[in-house]
């Protein structure tokens, strides 16, 4: 019976992408516990060191999260010192986020991460450039249809 289970959960591709969604998220746990961030905030910070600026709308997009959910963690961020957030001056209902130095500092710590966790993957770089290439593909299907 068991066995049976375990198929019909390998067979569905929502629950393979959940799962190892869940673990990929575990693995970036401690890395980030160091930097003291979380792994949504790390995103933003992603974000941030290539782009410099952002409003929260355009974080929002980029990220897929809501308001809801987004202006929370930026809060916390600012309270944290990472971020600063500030009304634009050509458009008041906007609101642009900054990094601050200490949000600019973590980025040399944070560079380390990607390469710590293709090692962990254990696929060598052709496989996982495949897989993020197919993953990529799928949320843009995803998203159109």
């Amino acid at each position: 019976m068991q066995n049976k289970i375990e198929k019909v959960l390998e067979d569905q591709l929502c629950f393979l992408l959940y799962a190892s969604s869940r673990e990929m998220t575990k693995k970036y746990k401690p890395l980030l516990d160091k930097l003291e961030v979380t792994y949504p905030q790390y995103l933003v910070l992603l974000l941030l060191w290539e782009q410099d600026t952002l409003t929260v709308k355009k974080l929002g997009e980029l990220l897929a999260l809501d308001s809801g959910t987004l202006t929370p963690m930026l809060k916390r961020m600012e309270q944290n010192g990472l971020i600063v957030r500030e009304r634009s001056t050509e458009d008041e209902r906007s609101v642009m986020i900054k990094l601050t130095e200490k949000g600019l500092g973590l980025q040399e710590d944070a560079c380390l991460i990607p390469e710590r966790i293709s090692a962990m993957s254990g696929e060598d770089k052709k496989v996982v450039e495949d897989l993020k290439a197919s993953l990529l593909q799928l949320l843009k299907t995803l998203q159109e249809f």
